[in-house]
């Protein structure tokens, strides 16, 4: 009898210490999540703008959700940032497309030329892609 209720609670002493390793490895994983949501929201929007005008000169889309874009940027500069780029050159680059999404929001309401537009967009890319590489520790490719 004494051997079995041992062996019990070696039983229960080993699933006790395998559940409290499960729980820390868990929270381990969704501290370094491979999500960054502000990333994706946003790469949509500057995807649907820049990808007509590099590709025809179209910038009827940028034109549409600069604003958007804009706003966009701002939300994202002013999001928690996940920890891997949780640093002065990612808040940084965030800055500048904040900066630059706004400015081309007012170009546009300006009337702004479409090469003016079509050069800014360009630019605000290039800052996005920046950011990306930062993300993706600079191995993203990403097809145009």
């Amino acid at each position: 009898m004494k051997i079995l209720l041992l062996r019990l609670n070696i039983i229960l002493i080993v699933l006790l210490l395998a559940s409290c390793g499960k729980k820390s490895e868990t929270m381990s994983t969704e501290e370094s999540s491979d999500e960054w949501p502000e990333l994706d929201s946003f790469h949509m929007l500057i995807s649907d703008a820049y990808h007509p005008y590099k590709d025809s000169a179209n910038v009827v889309p940028v034109k549409k959700l600069a604003e958007e874009m804009a706003l966009e940027a701002e939300r994202w500069q002013e999001s928690k940032l996940p920890g891997k780029v949780n640093n002065e050159e990612v808040k940084a680059q965030l800055e500048k497309l904040k900066v630059g999404t706004r400015a081309l929001a007012d170009q546009i309401k300006a009337g702004a030329s479409d090469a003016e537009i079509g050069a800014s967009l360009t630019t605000l890319h290039d800052n996005f892609h920046a950011i990306m590489e930062a993300w993706y520790g600079g191995g993203e490719k990403h097809e145009h």
